[in-house]
This record gives C-alpha cells, sequence and structure tokens, in this order.
C-alpha cells in the first residue's frame, strides 16, 4: 500500500483538490504527454509503436505462418485461411486480453486465446502451431524495425536534400574556420555543411547494410531445434520470410541479439551527429557571432520574462533526442547478455529500447531538417569576421610562403614567436609581421597583402564542396 501522504497527494494536488477525481492518469511517460509529447516522437513512430497496432502485428505474423505452413503442407488450407481471417484486433475484445495478460503474466497467451475463439474447433488446433512465443514477437520487431528503416531512409535523404542546397549556395562564402572554439584559418560555410553530408552519407550507408544482416524472421520453435515443424521446417522458413519480405538467418536468435543492438547502435549513431550539427548552428546563431540565424515564427515565446529573446530551442531538443538515443544502446548491449536457448529479459528491454531509440532518432531528423529549412546564413557577417581575425587566420600561410626559402621548422618558429608575443602584449600582429627583417627577408613585399588576404587561403574547399556534393547526388539518383 503506498505511504498515506503519497495517497493524499495524488488524490489532492495542489491549487486543484478536485481535478484528480476526473483524471484517469493514462499518460504518466513525456512521450504520451498531450502537451509536451509532440517534442519526443512524431505521428509516425508513434503509429508503428502504438500498443494496438503492436497487437495486430502479432497477429498478422501468426496469419502469415499459418499460409505458409498450408503451403508447405503443414496444415490444412482451410485452416490457415481461416486464421487469416480470424486474426483481427477488432474482432477481439482487448479488455480481456489485457486482463488474460495481467491473469496469466504471459505476453501473447490470452491474445491467442482470443485468436483461437474467433476460429471454428478445427482451424483453433493450428494457431500457433509449432511456434514459441518469441518467434512471433521477434518477427513482428523486424517488421517494425523495417518500418522505422523505411521512414529513415525518405527523412534522412529529405536532410541530405536541404543541406546540400545549402553547401552549394554558400560553396564559396568565406567564413574562420575554429578548432578548439578559437579562431584557426580561413575556409567556407559550404565546406563546413559538406562536412555534415559527408558525415550523413555514411550513416545512410550504414543503415543500408544494417537492413541485410537485421531485418530477418525468427522462427526456430522452442530452442531453435524447429523440432515441432518436423522435416518441412527449413521451406517453411522460407516461404515465411518470402511471405514478409524479411530475411532468412541462418540460425535461431532468440538469445543472439546483435541483431538488434545494432540497429539501437545505428540510430543512436545518426541521432549522436545530427546533434553535432544542430548544436554547431545553435553555436554560430550566438549574438556575439551571428553567422547564422534560426528561423522564428510570431507565434513562438523565447522566455516568459524576457520578451527579446529567441532560443534556438529546436537546436537544442536535438542534442536532448541525441542523449536520450545514447541512453538506449546502453540497454540493447544489456540484452545481448542472456543465458541458455531463451531468456526473456532481452526481450522486454527492447520492447523500450527499440521503441524509444526510433522515437528519439525520427524526431531528431524532423526538427533538424525544420530548422536547416528555415536557416539564414548571414554570409556577410561571416566575411566580416574573417577579415577581422585575418591577421591572425593567415599566419599559416606566411609559414609556408617563408618555407620557400626558410624552410617549414625554421619559419614556425620565427611565427610562433610574433604570434605569442603579440598576444601577451596585446599588440597587431599584422604590424608585428610587416615590421619584422626575418618576416621581410623571406617574403617578397607585393606579396605582404595577398597573404593578409583570407579569401586567398581556402585550399581545396571549393573542390571538396563539389566532390560531396556529387556523391550526395550520386547516392540520392
Amino acid at each position: 500500500m503506498p505511504h498515506p501522504a503519497f495517497a493524499a497527494r495524488r488524490s489532492h494536488p495542489v491549487g486543484e483538490p478536485m481535478a484528480a477525481e476526473s483524471c484517469k492518469h493514462e499518460h504518466s511517460h513525456i512521450l504520451d504527454s498531450k502537451v509536451h509529447g509532440g517534442g519526443y516522437a512524431c505521428a509516425v513512430t508513434r503509429a508503428i509503436f502504438c500498443s494496438r497496432c503492436r497487437l495486430q502485428r502479432w497477429l498478422d505474423v501468426e496469419a502469415v505462418m499459418a499460409m505458409a505452413q498450408a503451403e508447405v503442407g503443414m496444415i490444412p488450407l482451410p485452416a490457415a485461411l481461416e486464421i487469416q481471417r480470424a486474426a483481427k484486433l477488432s474482432t477481439m475484445n482487448l479488455e480481456h486480453v489485457a486482463a488474460g495478460v495481467a491473469k496469466t503474466g504471459h505476453s501473447l497467451m490470452p491474445l491467442l486465446r482470443a485468436l483461437q475463439d474467433n476460429c471454428s474447433p478445427s482451424a483453433r488446433e493450428y494457431v500457433h502451431y509449432g511456434a514459441t512465443t518469441q518467434d512471433i514477437q521477434d518477427t513482428a520487431q523486424s517488421l517494425e524495425m523495417r518500418d522505422v528503416l523505411d521512414t529513415v531512409d525518405v527523412a534522412l535523404d529529405a536532410l541530405i536534400e536541404k543541406l546540400a542546397a545549402l553547401a552549394g549556395t554558400h560553396r564559396s562564402s568565406l567564413m574562420v574556420a575554429r578548432t578548439h572554439s578559437i579562431p584557426a584559418l580561413p575556409t567556407t560555410f559550404g565546406l563546413k555543411v559538406a562536412g555534415w553530408i559527408d558525415e550523413l552519407l555514411r550513416h545512410r550507408d550504414r543503415l543500408a547494410q544494417a537492413r541485410q544482416r537485421v531485418l530477418v524472421v525468427q522462427l526456430f520453435g522452442g530452442v531453435g531445434t524447429m523440432a515441432a515443424f518436423g522435416p518441412d521446417a527449413m521451406a517453411l522458413l522460407s516461404v515465411f520470410a518470402r511471405r514478409l519480405c524479411l530475411g532468412v538467418p541462418h540460425a535461431g536468435w532468440h538469445v543472439a541479439r546483435d541483431r538488434v543492438a545494432e540497429f539501437v547502435s545505428a540510430l543512436a549513431m545518426m541521432t549522436a551527429s545530427l546533434a553535432r550539427v544542430a548544436d554547431e548552428i545553435r553555436t554560430l546563431n550566438r549574438w556575439e557571432i551571428a553567422e547564422v540565424e534560426v528561423g522564428w515564427s510570431d507565434q513562438q515565446i523565447g522566455s516568459s520574462t524576457m520578451p527579446h529573446k529567441r532560443n534556438p530551442e529546436g537546436c537544442e531538443q536535438v542534442v536532448v533526442m541525441a542523449r536520450l538515443a545514447k541512453a538506449q544502446v546502453a540497454l540493447a548491449l544489456d540484452a545481448m547478455i542472456l543465458e541458455h536457448e531463451r531468456d526473456y529479459r532481452g526481450t522486454r528491454l527492447e520492447w523500450c529500447a527499440v521503441a524509444d531509440v526510433s522515437h528519439y532518432a525520427l524526431m531528431a531528423l524532423s526538427l533538424l531538417t525544420d530548422t536547416v529549412g528555415t536557416l539564414t546564413v548571414n554570409d556577410k557577417t561571416m566575411e566580416r569576421t574573417a577579415n577581422d581575425y585575418c591577421d591572425s587566420i593567415c599566419m599559416e600561410a606566411f609559414v609556408f610562403e617563408m618555407a620557400k626559402k626558410l624552410g617549414k621548422s625554421s619559419a614556425y618558429e620565427i611565427i610562433f614567436e610574433l604570434t605569442q608575443a603579440c598576444q601577451r602584449d596585446r599588440v597587431s600582429i599584422r604590424s608585428a609581421v610587416e615590421s619584422d627583417p626575418r618576416v621581410l627577408a623571406a617574403v617578397d613585399e607585393d606579396q605582404l597583402a595577398r597573404l593578409f588576404e583570407p579569401k586567398a587561403h581556402l585550399g581545396m574547399a571549393e573542390t571538396i564542396v563539389d566532390s560531396v556534393l556529387v556523391e550526395a547526388g550520386a547516392r540520392r539518383y
């Protein structure tokens, strides 16, 4: 029994003493919040992992198995057809199923009994013929993961397309490249975005490769021997997989959960990359940098007390999604450490990890795509900042120009000494460099102005952007 203080607190919330009596307390997880859940999950994943749809998917797998068994002559075709017609959750009493699960402690048997009740006495004998519960649930989870990957494919392509347009537009837009958060060298915004695209293309490859390993059926019986299916077991496995458009595994994977861990890990990795992009946008959006500006609508509110605020909350939420996705990887790895031929502890962990990482990954994709689609790039500010820091960010160019006469190490030592002294004494680097006899002896006077021009030191930035855009286009089309 709950402590009386907690019971009282639950019945009489502060400021609303009678409201609790009308609340059914059905939405206790942030994902299910009618108010705030929209920041954690999107409509597509809510549909994929809907609890009713999950039960229907289990019934669908049972129906496909029955039809596959009929195809190989394992059960009568009329019985299989009847099971297929009966496997409709809409014809079943879901409250009775839920009560049955609570009573029996078994996640599938009450649903199977409801299916049997929908069948004639002869057909009901062939319901769930030879399979074990995990066969049905693992196969259904493979279908869920396929739906997620199908959706991710489309969403990731849409994001890459927007980023490609951004990179192309700003292929030559000069900006400061920063390392360890400090201005380093000249670069272009297009190259920065091309780096984002290149990383996401690798995730696209990983997810495509993972499909071949991850999306397979499970139909190996109680301990993986397929004994209950008789001599046609292997033929049944192939037909079952063909009907579901899933792969055929070499052996049962009731306790070999690397496939699911790969799915969870791949999505979490992708989401972490999305967070890196979002966090970079968030940083460049800072007023003291102001190189990009996130979109804003008249309906948005940044602060309840500071009316001027335009907070990049979409970017921040992508990072939140990545951190939540990362947490699911630990669960998926824990689910790999199981015992003997069956161990349901892994399954119960996966039901959370697979659904949650899918929610978070697709939510992050949606948020970042919206952010990129409404992003303003302040290329004039970028260029102005690069020119403001030209004394510092052009020093590498001086080293390599001087190296032609002095050697790289000697040239570096001279520029290092000069620039460190200027920063210590708070004096102009340009003035010090232009007046140093060691520099003037190694650099022609007519080259000095060019060496202080950031645009002259972009290297292969534009070529790299073009290469990435060609690769993105080739993979898309």
